[in-house]
């Protein structure tokens, strides 16, 4: 899952209204491994962060985060301890953001010091981030509302040859796919899915189910029960570079599914029951997502560390760094819209996770996890928690 980008800054309100119509379309579609259907032209590069958007920041005090003594603090201190080991290997000078209230990393590197000092109960790990940070109010203009969807790790099954049930291939990256922002030209979902890639010894292993390869490369990591019994763990190691685009809004426009009733599972069944369209329909979105096998733990998310379920959110990271504390405050779609507040850490990014209020919650990998991920298109808001030291010296 990865798996997985900026905005413009017209009128606020309209930007957040066609921010929050396209991922409401995608909401099933929402990880790092997003890209945007261009039939022939090679891909374009990425475009430079646009102007439209802003990230304003207003220093709020603790006691004023709705729900925030009731959370579990150690699950959130353990989640930014994976990112506070990649802290610790950047210049201690450079700054960590474009805004002055993130600080540099000298910042993190000495309050992620203390965090590893900290025993993971609660109340210490509460009291530790309460020293260690000042929340911000995050604000897009005049607006701190935004959208909250969800993903996971699927579990899929596959083998390491092909055979008549397993006939769909995944990928390790040709030369030019490592890096997402590559300009090289890469063959498009429909010229892979003709052969393109045939016979360059670059299949990583098949799958048995075309939809759920489909949806692998959404996600952008997974779990294969392989035929020998084995279980392993697949991750994003490149896309193609095409722009992703989301089948989900091609069949709310045909009048396939209403927009209310789009989810994941909508998805899902509708390719279930159409078996026909299905394949015409999945190569309208040229983006192609390579793998690689990962060993330990997993998922890994766009910062390098393994993701923690229901701790880990993709966010812009042209607006939110990789690494910052959030407290998210939404609803949970599996519980009636009740209250969804925690302390989750910036770890991922993802195509359609574009805006200085927009994120994406790591489920996990079970089918509780693929149900709220599927369901998850919420409206919420977050506080950021910055460096004390940072908020001191700016």
């Amino acid at each position: 899952m990865v798996p997985c980008a900026a905005h413009r800054r017209l009128s606020f309100f309209l930007i957040r209204s066609v921010m929050v119509t396209a991922a409401l379309l995608a909401a099933a579609c929402s990880s790092g491994s997003s890209t945007r259907y261009r039939p022939s032209a090679p891909p374009a590069p990425p475009a430079p962060p646009p102007t439209a958007a802003s990230l304003d920041l207003v220093p709020v005090s603790f006691s004023s985060l709705p729900g925030w003594a009731s959370d579990n603090h150690a699950g959130a201190l353990a989640a930014l301890q994976r990112s506070c080991a990649k802290m610790t290997r950047k210049d201690a000078a450079t700054s960590l953001g474009i805004y002055p209230q993130f600080g540099r990393i000298a910042d993190w590197q000495q309050l992620c010091a203390a965090g590893y000092l900290v025993t993971l109960d609660d109340r210490a790990a509460r009291r530790f981030f309460e020293q260690w940070f000042v929340p911000y109010r995050a604000r897009n203009g005049a607006s701190e509302r935004g959208l909250f969807t969800g993903y996971y790790e699927p579990m899929l099954h596959g083998s390491w040859t092909r055979t008549a049930r397993h006939q769909v291939p995944v990928y390790q990256p040709p030369p030019g796919a490592a890096n997402s922002s590559s300009r090289v030209a890469l063959p498009s979902r429909a010229q892979i899915e003709a052969g393109a890639l045939t016979g360059r010894g670059l299949e990583l292993l098949w799958l048995d189910d075309p939809v759920d390869a489909f949806f692998l490369h959404i996600q952008g990591s997974g779990q294969v029960q392989m035929t020998d019994g084995s279980v392993v763990r697949i991750g994003y190691a490149g896309k193609n570079g095409y722009a992703y685009y989301p089948i989900g809004a091609e069949l709310i426009r045909r009048g396939e599914i209403p927009q209310e009733q789009m989810s994941m599972q909508a998805i899902r069944s509708w390719l279930g029951l159409h078996p026909q369209q299905a394949p015409a329909l999945m190569r309208l979105n040229g983006s192609y997502v390579f793998f690689r096998l990962i060993d330990g733990e997993g998922p890994i998310g766009a910062q390098g560390v393994p993701l923690t379920p229901g701790r880990s959110l993709a966010v812009d990271p042209s607006f939110v760094p990789y690494g910052v504390p959030i407290w998210l405050d939404t609803t949970d779609p599996l519980l009636g819209d009740a209250p969804l507040r925690r302390l989750v850490v910036a770890q991922d990014t993802g195509g359609a996770i574009k805006g200085p209020i927009r994120g994406d919650l790591f489920w996990g990998s079970d089918e509780t996890a693929a149900a709220g991920a599927g369901l998850m298109k919420q409206d919420g808001r977050w506080f950021l928690l910055l460096p004390r030291s940072a908020a001191v010296s700016s």
